[in-house]
């Protein structure tokens, strides 16, 4: 799948695939994310709410 991430060293939104989903926090105050890598190896991580997070997931 996917996905549209913000590249910070280039400085603009690029797609890459996701390669994992992510849930941080405790119950009750979760953030959910998908994380990427760029062809040369930087890490990606975009912030998504539950219901994208869970249909992604599917």
């Amino acid at each position: 799948m996917k996905h549209s991430f913000y590249d910070v060293k280039e400085k603009k939104k690029v797609e890459a695939e996701v390669i994992d989903f992510v849930a941080y926090g405790a119950e009750g105050n979760k953030r959910y994310a998908f994380k990427a890598k760029t062809a040369d190896g930087r890490n990606l991580t975009a912030f998504v709410n539950k219901a994208t997070w869970d249909k992604a997931k599917k």
